[in-house]
């Protein structure tokens, strides 16, 4: 490398680290006001009563090719408790595969039993979830809307347990928390279970609390009609049109409300691809929502704070790039200033990459504890899966930032509940696993060379630091390659 080069690499290395630690910092701010700050929390409101206090919901289910998930979702939908005349299901269903059929089926099965349900279907896939979204709304008799992803198994008492919230009329929606049904499958579910709890247990329930932006998650959730007209509807110019209407909907006015202990039950991915192409998706749909959103917030009448605190929120996905610069610049920061000793370097070095994980992992693992039992496992194997997503992610957030919209990739769900088995048939999903094999394989060599570097220095105790890049990169590659096998075999 250059004379020039590498002081660049290793300043662009710790401007990095400085970035990670401070999105640490915001981290362990939410552990201080989830913990410490002291809250009164809404009292519940009166369950309705008389039948004239029900009112209409429309519950939309948008569907794309769920062959194996439709059924479970349409029979939960059709469960809910809610008056007759009062309560009106919409698939939204855009398959071009036997989904279609298996909808069919279940719809008329329902209806025959006096379930107010239909399905809408579209000749096109124009915006997507947005866009189906939108022309349900268009058709909806409901005064307020609720909307379930393929994924999820709303349970009965779901609308009886939200709508008293909606007794506030400035109340534009109210997202429920969701739950797991499969996150013992394995540790990859397990850790992906820890991955997502925080996001509601903890930054759901602060943002709540404290008056700040939090987000409609996409699912589980209930929008006032009228929250989402006036905020201008469904728009599919960004892929997170669930984050992108929340912030419209707040800056107009309307107020949000998040009820932890109302949880629906969902299905994590059970392949790195599904896995892979879900947070690929909510990481450039954020920055592309950042991007749309934070100019207009920064120019409102609001507290500072609040400001900075959205603009924490809708960032965060940052993270990932700066994760991956800092490793890729880690081997020439540290060979640049060798001549210091390798010693000395650590001692900047060192501090400041603790200073962040420490910070992480206190937030998971807080999380973790709250939750009734530190998984120890899944706790040990986060980092390293967060390392080796790094890569794909960073390339989402670069695509966010410069390209608005994009296809919507649905993330493969196979009605896997516990320890189930992934049906056979699921190998008709592939996904496209083998760039990023090839990809993390050269990462995974790439990261050895400042291990192999500390070695010959006898600096052993930066060896565990740098190792965990290559053993983030060497699981996700090992799981990578058994799917791709597996459907090598299945084929």
């Amino acid at each position: 490398m250059s004379a020039v080069l590498i002081p660049f690499l290793t300043a662009l290395h710790f401007c990095a680290l400085l970035g990670l630690c401070l999105y640490g910092a915001h981290r362990l701010w939410l552990l201080k006001s989830l913990c410490f700050d002291s809250v009164h929390p809404a009292p519940a409101p009166p369950p309705f009563a008389s039948p004239e206090e029900f009112p209409s919901v429309t519950v939309q289910l948008p569907l794309y090719n769920e062959r194996f998930v439709a059924g479970r979702l349409i029979d939960a939908a059709a469960a809910l408790q809610w008056p007759a005349g009062r309560l009106e299901i919409q698939v939204l269903d855009d398959s071009s595969d036997d989904t279609a059929a298996i909808v069919e089926e279940r719809v008329a099965r329902w209806c025959q039993k006096g379930v107010d349900i239909g399905v809408l279907r579209r000749s096109h896939r124009a915006g997507y979830k947005a866009g189906a979204l939108a022309q349900g709304l268009v058709a909806a008799r409901g005064e307020f809307v609720a909307v379930f992803d393929a994924d999820f198994i709303p349970p009965p008492d779901f609308l009886v347990s939200i709508m008293p919230w909606f007794r506030e009329e400035q109340v534009g929606m109210v997202q429920a928390r969701w739950s797991f049904c499969n996150a013992e499958h394995s540790w990859f579910t397990g850790v992906q279970s820890l991955l997502l709890g925080p996001h509601f247990a903890i930054e759901h329930q602060v943002r709540y609390q404290k008056g700040l932006f939090f987000n409609f998650n996409g699912t589980a959730g209930v929008w006032r009609r009228s929250a989402i007209e006036s905020a201008g509807g469904w728009q599919s110019d960004t892929v997170t049109e669930d984050l992108d209407l929340s912030y419209r909907a707040q800056l107009a006015g309307w107020r949000f409300v998040y009820r932890d202990e109302c949880r629906v039950p969902s299905e994590l991915p059970v392949t790195m691809g599904a896995l892979r192409s879900q947070q690929q998706r909510w990481a450039k749909g954020s920055i592309q929502t950042a991007r749309k959103i934070l100019p207009r917030l920064l120019q409102e009448k609001l507290p500072l704070a609040v400001k900075l605190e959205a603009a924490a929120h809708l960032t965060a996905n940052i993270y990932w790039l700066l994760g991956l610069v800092v490793m890729l610049t880690l081997y020439p920061a540290v060979t640049w200033r060798v001549g210091i000793g390798l010693h000395q370097v650590l001692r900047v070095d060192l501090p400041l990459f603790l200073a962040t994980s420490g910070a992480i992992l206190s937030y998971f693992l807080l999380y973790a504890q709250r939750s009734g039992a530190v998984q120890w496992r899944e706790l040990m194997l986060l980092p390293a899966l967060t390392v080796g997503l790094a890569p794909s992610l960073s390339l989402s957030v670069l695509k966010g930032m410069f390209k608005s919209g994009g296809e919507f990739e649905r993330t493969p769900k196979f009605g896997v509940l516990g320890r189930d088995r992934i049906p056979g048939l699921a190998l008709v999903y592939r996904q496209k696993n083998l760039a990023y094999l090839f990809l993390n394989c050269a990462l995974f060599l790439y990261c050895l060379l400042p291990i192999a570097f500390a070695w010959r220095r006898e600096t052993f105790i930066a060896i565990p630091m740098f190792l965990l890049f290559p053993l983030g990169f060497a699981l996700t590659v090992a799981k990578d390659l058994g799917e791709s096998l597996n459907s090598r075999r299945a084929h």
